[in-house]
């Protein structure tokens, strides 16, 4: 099968690629990226070795996808993966809606040209922010827990927000253009007859990626509390409570490889996440670097942050049901290996200050 991920070079990209060549050799597996983030030129390196081509290129060109070769399947993991992009002032909001909207849209036209399957890379942030923003909650080991009993919300379970969780605005302008664009994917592929999945990520981590505080938050702090930067508990209070769950590569590696053999199966979308048991509070993971480095300082900006929500973990029983797909690498393997990363890179935080 010939494979293209697009935003290749990217944490997201660039592990997806090594990894499904590990697990299936045969995969003749192009790349295109457009190199934009700092540190991105970095996972360049490891692909020619693996016999992985990788291109420059940019999804929101359409001249750029006509020139590539042909494909079987696609990958879409080329987007700017902040949940505060659009309104941070990094990129404009325009930028936002053109890399995380308009670029799919020509991912899909060079999937309906070349009659090919798609694999689109979504996120938990579809889900809505004034609905989970209000969930009760109580405070248990330094971490917010939902107040399952009082909550009576559609679509959270005890296992996390599943699919059935409202999706009404506000989400943010990255969710919206998320969420618009899996709605457009699903409409190609029933207009077109194209196999396409759409997988819900919550937090992707592991060593390599590029953090920062709203983005790959896992590394971005163990990172700085390795090397005794700056932190802060923004929002909630100051305290550090809120929850994310966090998934390693490899195991979304293995449920995208089982989509790309049963395409039939195609059309849903799953959440594909690591879930309650691989979910930590800041606070909890402040005190799991000072075990692992040594105390850091944190300090305290009780004021809410835009877009910031107290806890959210997905619920992922559709894809161990349809799938019997669940994640192997727990958190403490996660934390293990960013920590591992952090000691052997001290550069790190520079290399990619300016994402």
């Amino acid at each position: 099968m010939r494979l293209l991920i697009t935003g290749i070079c990217g944490f997201a990209g660039s592990a997806l690629a090594l990894e499904l060549k590990r697990q299936a050799d045969r995969l003749e597996i192009t790349g295109l990226d457009n190199l934009s983030r700092s540190g991105s030129e970095q996972n360049r390196h490891a692909f020619k070795r693996h016999g992985i081509r990788s291109l420059h290129g940019d999804v929101r060109q359409v001249s750029d996808l006509e020139s590539l070769p042909p494909v079987d399947w696609v990958i879409d993991a080329a987007a700017n993966p902040s949940v505060l992009a659009g309104v941070n002032g990094a990129v404009s909001s325009r930028q936002l809606m053109e890399n995380n909207l308009v670029g799919t849209l020509n991912v899909l036209e060079l999937c309906r040209r070349n009659k090919a399957g798609l694999t689109l890379l979504s996120t938990s942030r579809v889900y809505s922010l004034a609905q989970l923003s209000q969930l009760p909650m109580d405070v248990k080991d330094r971490a917010f827990v939902p107040k399952f009993k009082q909550a009576r919300v559609n679509g959270l379970t005890r296992r996390g927000v599943s699919e059935e969780f409202s999706t009404e605005p506000p989400l943010s302008l990255y969710g919206s253009a998320k969420l618009a664009s899996e709605i457009v994917s699903r409409e190609y592929g029933l207009a077109f007859n194209l196999p396409v999945f759409i997988n819900r990520c919550g937090v992707l981590a592991g060593a390599g990626q590029f953090g920062k505080a709203d983005q790959g938050i896992f590394s971005f702090w163990l990172h700085s509390c390795k090397w005794k930067r700056p932190l802060k508990y923004i929002g909630f209070g100051g305290s550090g409570h809120q929850v994310r769950d966090c998934l390693h590569p490899r195991d979304l590696a293995s449920l995208m490889l089982m989509q790309m053999r049963s395409p039939e199966k195609s059309g849903g979308v799953l959440n594909v996440s690591g879930g309650i048991a691989n979910s930590m509070s800041l606070a909890q993971l402040t005190d799991w670097a000072a075990a692992r480095f040594g105390q850091a300082q944190v300090g305290s900006a009780p004021a809410p942050r835009q877009y910031d929500v107290p806890w959210l973990v997905l619920d992922s029983s559709k894809a161990e049901r349809e799938w019997n797909w669940r994640p192997t690498t727990k958190l403490e393997a996660v934390l293990q290996e960013i920590a591992q990363h952090a000691e052997e890179h001290p550069e790190w935080l520079e290399l990619v200050a300016d994402l």
